[in-house]
């Protein structure tokens, strides 16, 4: 656990230089398409398979039919770029056209690399279920922001940064960012977030997750996909993405 949130000149380095992960690039216009062509499998109540939010014995959040026959696993960080790029442009075609329809499920497995990484993705679960999607992608959509804030950092700054612990550098890097903030603005409160940055268990969750994504399915760089639990090859857009989910559909 101590190697992954090392605070050290090779972690700076990967929060304040941006994305260490696939070449992809971020502004590319993605496929057109409809969804899946087969019936769409009503979901309970008569709601929206959107709504239906869940944790998995993974510890990631899967959104839609829990029974759908295409299964979608994102490996994503909350500091890489192209992630954000995926949440902007390519998850909602794959809500409104896939997930709804109640065939395709998604799921989000945070892959942590760092500090700020580890205190964004914390505090995306602080809410549970309900808020995890719409936090996440608001968190996306102000990467740049509070990355940035991240970026002003002094030397001296980094300096007293790097004399911290694991779990001080995690909260520090939350304060730094104004992440703390940035969840309360969207119902989490300062309590109930502070308490989520020094939750050991939801830490070693995330690390567990980490390890198992590298271990099992060799995950090296965000985004990467499984459909059905297994690795969508060059897969980091979606423009590549859509095509295997529409294969695995047929």
């Amino acid at each position: 656990m101590k190697a992954l949130l090392s605070t050290g000149a090779l972690t700076l380095a990967l929060i304040l230089g941006g994305c260490g992960d696939k070449g992809v690039d971020a502004n590319a216009v993605e496929s057109g398409g409809a969804g899946a062509t087969a019936t769409p499998i009503p979901a309970p109540n008569g709601g929206d398979w959107t709504e239906t939010v869940s944790v998995t014995p993974e510890g990631g959040y899967v959104m839609g039919n829990p029974n759908a026959a295409v299964k979608v696993v994102e490996f994503g960080s909350m500091t890489c770029s192209h992630c954000a790029a995926f949440a902007a442009q390519g998850l909602p075609q794959l809500t409104a056209n896939y997930v709804k329809t109640g065939h395709v499920s998604i799921e989000f497995r945070n892959f942590v690399r760092d500090p700020a990484d580890i205190a964004a993705s914390l505090l995306a679960r602080c809410g549970g279920e309900t808020p995890f999607f719409t936090l996440t992608d608001q968190l996306f959509a102000a990467q740049e922001d509070w990355i940035g804030k991240l970026q002003a950092m002094t030397p001296a700054d980094q300096q007293r940064l790097q004399g911290l612990s694991p779990q001080q550098a995690v909260g520090a890097m939350a304060n730094q960012a104004g992440l703390v903030d940035f969840v309360r603005l969207r119902g989490i409160p300062e309590d109930k977030a502070r308490a989520c940055l020094a939750d050991e268990a939801a830490l070693k969750k995330l690390v567990d997750m980490n390890a198992e994504a590298t271990s099992k399915y060799q995950i090296a760089g965000t985004p990467s996909f499984l459909i059905n639990n297994e690795i969508v090859p060059n897969s980091a857009d979606w423009s590549t993405l859509e095509p295997a989910i529409k294969a695995a559909l047929r």
